[in-house]
């Protein structure tokens, strides 16, 4: 009868089977770890080779190539008026009304201000007054003398020379019988009044009348005994003519009368109607005066701008000053401040100054207005550097070309400068430049991997430099920088930190 193999094995020793066992575990084991390490190296082959590989795809590369590129320069800057003015009055007074308020855009010889005016009116009206009186004595002067001014001068000449005339002649022979007849009554009644005085003398001796009686009749005697002393003299006066004091008198009277009349009929001097001339000239001033204090008291905007600041208020006592009180209720100040034609200052380093142009054109953006550009051109390029935190740098004054009213004072600005073009240069980018020990240079891609090329740069635009040597232009360079090396990231910068301006990168 045969037997199995299990029956077989179970018949034989049992150490035997025991070893037996163990060594089939072992190989058993050693081949699991040989498969094991076999895997794992092929797997960890595969990983690495899979690694290189994405790890070379996804290296940045780009060509070098030429390009003409636009050169600009950033500068930050400022807002500031080129033509800004205290507004104050000629003359100290009162501020009667203010009609603009701060903000308002106003134009040249509008009303701004009223100052108080009721005094100078009142001047105002005594000048005119003053003014007429001496326009009719100039008036009066030029015309001359009346007609009838002159008539009467000729009558009271005319008398004049009549009475020379009669006192040349003498009397005449009536004049000289009226005074002998004159005389001879003086003596008639004489002769009757010393009849009169006797008998009542004699009548008064004999105690007929009383001595009151004989008193008067005395008197009448007496005042008769004067008549004819007066008719003798009379008569004698008529008889011996005028004296020739009285002559010389009357043909001095004739002669004043001759001159009074030539003087009217010659009319004005000349002299006096300068004179006449200069009073109306002197009060036409005086008016004149009177007028332009009363016309200096309406404030108007000596240009076209915006009030920026108020000074005073209605009521407030203002004075002619070049300086603005930062108090409104100040007694001594302007009534308020003016600004126009506004211009950005703007701070160009010393690297780019050359670079900078009178009338070159400039593009302006405004902190307050990021989406809105301003154009403008260079007006003035400061001859001096200033200094500014170990910063050299010069002002540049650009004036804007458009008719832009949104801009104000002290805004904060960004002015790009169009300076021309980069023609036909070899470019790279920015960031694919390096600072190692030996030099600034690129990574350039070979057929065996990278390697270090050092180069010379020009110009900085935007984020492309000039490579003035070091490449031929068919080159790839690495824009992701291997482990060890230092990219260059100390490019220029215009001051106050803004993008790179054009210089190239130090080495």
């Amino acid at each position: 009868m045969k037997l199995n193999p299990t029956q077989a094995n179970i018949s034989e020793p049992l150490g035997k089977s025991l070893i037996k066992h163990k060594i089939s575990k072992w190989l058993i084991g050693l081949l699991i770890l040989s498969s094991l390490m076999g895997g794992g190296y092929l797997l960890y082959r595969q990983m690495v080779i899979s690694f290189a590989q994405t790890a070379r795809s996804k290296m940045l590369t780009v060509p070098v190539k030429r390009e003409t590129l636009p050169i600009t320069i950033l500068a930050n800057g400022t807002i500031e008026a080129k033509q800004s003015t205290n507004v104050s009055p000629n003359t100290s007074g009162r501020l009667k009304s203010l009609l603009v308020k701060e903000g308002d855009y106003v134009k040249t010889g509008q009303i701004l201000a009223r100052m108080d005016d009721s005094t100078l009116k009142g001047q105002l009206i005594q000048a005119q007054g003053s003014l007429a009186s001496a326009q009719a004595s100039l008036k009066k002067a030029i015309a001359g003398n009346r007609s009838q001014d002159i008539a009467q001068v000729q009558a009271q000449l005319e008398q004049a020379q009549a009475n020379l005339q009669k006192a040349q002649a003498g009397n005449r022979p009536q004049d000289i019988a009226q005074a002998q007849a004159r005389l001879k009554s003086a003596q008639a009644n004489l002769i009757k009044a010393e009849d009169d005085f006797n008998r009542n003398q004699q009548l008064y001796n004999a105690g007929a009348v009383s001595l009151q009686i004989v008193n008067q009749q005395r008197a009448e005697r007496d005042s008769a005994q004067g008549l004819v002393n007066e008719a003798q003299q009379a008569l004698a006066l008529q008889k011996s003519g005028s004296r020739t004091e009285d002559i010389e008198q009357l043909k001095a009277v004739v002669k004043e009368k001759q001159q009074a009349l030539a003087l009217q009929k010659a009319g004005t001097r000349q002299e006096d109607i300068e004179v006449a001339r200069a009073g109306v000239i002197q009060q036409q001033g005086n008016l004149k005066t009177i007028q332009t204090q009363i016309e200096n008291t309406i404030i108007r905007a000596p240009f076209s701008g915006i009030v920026t600041a108020k000074y005073a208020d209605p009521g407030g006592f203002v004075t002619p000053t070049t300086s603005g009180s930062e108090v409104s209720s100040a007694t001594s100040s302007s009534i308020l401040s003016l600004a126009s034609n506004y211009q950005v200052v703007a701070k160009v380093a010393e690297t780019d100054i050359s670079k900078i142009k009178v009338e070159q054109s400039v593009t302006v953006i405004a902190d307050a207005y990021p989406d809105k550009t301003f154009a403008g051109k260079v007006a003035e390029v400061a001859p001096q550097a200033t200094v500014t935190s170990n910063v050299t740098s010069f002002e540049v004054k650009v004036n804007f070309t458009d008719s832009e009213t949104l801009l104000r004072p002290a805004m904060n600005v960004n002015a790009k400068f169009d300076a021309g073009k980069l023609n036909n240069a070899l470019v790279i980018p920015t960031v694919a430049i390096l600072r190692q020990k030996s030099g600034t240079g690129v990574r350039v891609i070979t057929e065996k991997g990278t390697k270090f090329v050092p180069i010379k740069t020009g110009l900085t635009i935007n984020s492309k430099t000039e490579v003035l040597s070091g490449l031929e232009g068919n080159e790839k360079v690495l824009l992701s920088a291997p482990s060890g090396s230092q990219r260059n990231t100390n490019r220029s910068r215009p001051p106050g930190g803004g993008p790179p301006g054009g210089g190239p990168p130090p080495p």
